[in-house]
């Protein structure tokens, strides 16, 4: 049936697409060989911005994700842990500095400045966005969030592995007709390739994170740290407290090779450790907590750094939304309403797509 549509993958980008579909009166059928959000948009961090993107082509589609997301916090009627958030770069030196030096007063500055929790050896703290431009969710609730709404209105989500596409897709054991299919499998959309020749090379990133449980509350302050050990080295770790009470710690990235299965991407111990010791020298509350996860994924990226969204070239009925990297949990509301529009209505009008069109690759 021409009406059906076939969403592979129940990452974020899948979940918000079926949702934006299901306000449109289209029932879709969703295709997950794991579980809801059991990638990247189960272990990613969720910060939002409003304009950090607006010198690239990914600007408008930003700035329209970011309203979205202050939207659907009311309109899903589900706790996405949404909540807007201040937003500060942090120095750090790992060695100790006594009383009266430059670190022991930018702690002063720190505590005056209501972010008393960074107790740690700070040398500088100076915010980085306007107040009402920087935010946070928890993706994996969202996700689940927005598939869930898409069910009550009539979605499907099957537990399969998809095995190939033509004018239906193949399952493991089974033919599901679709007249429209939706590749949407982050960094293992690429996979689809042998079945859908026109589509652009989609790889992966990994990335690692821990959740760390704080020995005490810390503010609702998302921190992008520079931490600097006595020996030079200098980790980058970024910091996000949730409402939960919470603390998710990121920055290690390697160029490790993507596995086949999500559940087979395992943490480097090392990559943990940094980002413990990292995390301990900022806040004695993170030093002294309790971990909770330790965890990796792999972020979807394309040849030439921006999302892949759109038709795929030579094949009528199949679509791409895929390639956003870092920035697919703020990107997911505007791919998912405009990949709506032009799967339903044939155009996308809620943003131009036009930059990240997959013919681009062809050209």
């Amino acid at each position: 049936s021409r009406d059906n549509v076939v969403i592979c993958g129940a990452g974020i980008i899948g979940s918000a697409i079926a949702y934006y579909l299901a306000e449109k009166g289209v029932k879709a059928t969703v295709v997950e060989k794991g579980d809801v959000a059991c990638a990247s948009s189960g272990k990613a961090g969720g910060f939002l911005a409003l304009d950090w993107n607006d010198s690239t082509a990914v600007g408008p589609l930003a700035r329209l994700s970011y309203v979205l997301h202050k939207e659907l916090a009311q309109s899903l009627g589900a706790d996405t842990g949404y909540r807007e958030v201040r937003t500060y770069s942090v120095k750090s030196l790992q060695s100790v500095w006594p009383e009266g030096s430059v670190c022991a007063g930018r702690r002063k500055a720190a505590r005056k400045d209501g972010l008393d929790w960074l107790d740690g050896n700070i040398s500088q703290v100076r915010e980085m966005a306007e107040e009402g431009t920087t935010a946070q969710v928890h993706p994996e609730k969202l996700t689940r969030a927005f598939l869930d709404s898409a069910l009550s209105r009539g979605a499907k989500l099957v537990h399969r592995t998809v095995q190939g596409i033509a004018l239906s897709v193949r399952l493991d054991g089974e033919m599901l007709p679709a007249g429209r299919v939706v590749i949407a499998m982050g960094p293992w959309s690429g996979d689809a390739a042998r079945w859908l020749p026109g589509l652009p090379r989609i790889s992966g990133q990994k990335a690692h994170s821990i959740l760390v449980r704080p020995s005490r509350p810390v503010g609702a302050d998302c921190l992008f740290a520079q931490v600097v050990s006595s020996s030079g080295q200098r980790k980058e770790p970024e910091v996000y407290p949730r409402p939960d009470g919470s603390v998710y710690i990121c920055g290690e990235s390697d160029d490790s090779r993507l596995p086949d299965d999500p559940l087979a991407i395992t943490p480097r111990g090392d990559a943990m450790t940094a980002l413990q010791e990292a995390g301990g020298v900022i806040s004695s509350a993170l030093a002294e907590g309790t971990l909770e996860a330790q965890q990796a994924c792999f972020l979807p990226t394309s040849p030439d750094g921006l999302p892949v969204l759109g038709r795929i070239p030579g094949i009528d009925g199949a679509y791409i939304a895929s390639g956003h990297s870092c920035w697919g949990i703020l990107n997911a509301p505007a791919t998912g309403k405009a990949m709506a529009e032009l799967v339903a209505d044939g155009a996308a009008k809620c943003v131009s797509l036009a930059a990240f069109d997959p013919a681009r690759f062809l050209r």
